[in-house]
C-alpha cells in the first residue's frame, strides 16, 4: 500500500520542519540518497516550506520588495515541486515497465505521483488543522469548526489511501497504464514566457 507507506513519511518530515519553523532552514533529510523514501521526505519539504512561504506573502505589513523575492521564491519552488513530481513517476514507470498491459487497459487522469502529490498537501492541510483545532487560545466555537474541517480531511485521507492503492494496483496488473507527460512550465523559461523573451532584446 504505497499511499500508506508515504504518508508517515511525509508526517516525519512535517513534524520535523516544525521544529524549527523556519523557511530558511536546511533540510535534513534522514534517508538514503536515491531511495523513494528520500525522494518522499524531499518532495513534501518542498511543499512544507511552500506552504509557509505562502503564509508569509499574505502578511498585509510585508515589504514590496520582501514580498516581490517571495514571489521569485514561491515561482522556483513550483518548478522544484513539479520536477519531484516526474522523479516520483519515473520510479513508478521503472518499477512497472515490464508489466504487460491489457488490449483494454485505461488511462487515468492523474498519474500516481500526481496523486501522491495531492497526499502531501492532504498531509499539511491535517497537521495545520489539528493545530488550529486544539489551539489553546482561540474560542471553543474556532475550536469546533476546525474539528469538524480535520474530520473531513481525515476522511478524505482514508479515501485516497484506498483510492491510490487502486490505481497503483490496476496498473500493476495492466488494467491501466502510465502516461507522462512532462510539466512545460512556461513562466521560468526565456523562450516560453513574453515578458523574459522581449527583455532579451
Amino acid at each position: 500500500m504505497f499511499a500508506e507507506f508515504a504518508f508517515p513519511i511525509f508526517e516525519r518530515c512535517i513534524n520535523e520542519y516544525h521544529a524549527i519553523d523556519d523557511v530558511y532552514q536546511p533540510a535534513l533529510n534522514p534517508y538514503e540518497k536515491g531511495s523513494i523514501e528520500y525522494l518522499l521526505y524531499a518532495k513534501n519539504w518542498v511543499d512544507t516550506v511552500q506552504w509557509h512561504y505562502e503564509d508569509i506573502i499574505r502578511d498585509p505589513q510585508i515589504d514590496p520588495v520582501a514580498a516581490l523575492d517571495l514571489k521569485r521564491k514561491i515561482d522556483a519552488s513550483n518548478q522544484v515541486r513539479t520536477d519531484m513530481v516526474e522523479y516520483i513517476d519515473s520510479y513508478f514507470l521503472q518499477k512497472y515497465s515490464n508489466v504487460q498491459v491489457k488490449p483494454n487497459a485505461k488511462i487515468n487522469t492523474e498519474s500516481p505521483a500526481w496523486a501522491i502529490d495531492r497526499l502531501s498537501i492532504l498531509a499539511l492541510k491535517i497537521y495545520h488543522m489539528s493545530e488550529e483545532a486544539n489551539r489553546a487560545e482561540a474560542t471553543p466555537e474556532h475550536r469546533a469548526k476546525c474539528q469538524e474541517k480535520l474530520n473531513v480531511l481525515l476522511d478524505q485521507k482514508n479515501d485516497m489511501f484506498v483510492s491510490i492503492s487502486q490505481l497503483i494496483e490496476d496498473i500493476e496488473n495492466g488494467d491501466k497504464y502510465m502516461k507522462v507527460y512532462k510539466q512545460m512550465k512556461m513562466y521560468n523559461d526565456e523562450e516560453l514566457n513574453p515578458v523574459l523573451y522581449q527583455n532579451k532584446k
